[in-house]
């Protein structure tokens, strides 16, 4: 339980680090915002829990699937709240994300890649 516990903790504490950067910086808190230190803290944690090689290996091919459709978001969001305000432009987002990875995905399967 303690352990859970310090894995929330920590996991918790690196979303409200990026978030109060951001707070201060746009530029510094897109970079930590970009790194990947959400997906080097899972692989960590698989690590520490004593997951099969295979499946950290996958968790980080599937991991880099997967950004690529979510791309198209960080471009369209900025021009839609701009113009159309914070909900209309994460709805927008949302569905574009979901659009652009159905669309990835199949593409993706042409070249034995199977993402769904």
């Amino acid at each position: 339980m303690v352990y859970l516990i310090f894995k929330y903790a920590i996991t918790s504490f690196l979303v409200v680090l990026i978030s109060e950067t951001a707070k201060r910086s746009d530029k510094l808190g897109g970079l930590i915002a970009a790194l990947p230190l959400v997906s080097v803290l899972v692989l960590f944690w698989l690590y520490f829990e004593k997951q099969p090689t295979e499946k950290i290996a996958n968790h980080a091919w599937y991991t880099f699937w997967f950004v690529i459709p979510t791309l198209p978001m960080f471009l369209i969001f900025p021009y839609v709240i701009k113009h159309h305000g914070f909900w209309i432009a994460i709805v927008v987002s949302c569905l574009i994300t979901i659009l652009s990875f159905v669309v990835f995905a199949n593409i993706a399967k042409r070249f034995g890649i199977h993402l769904l």
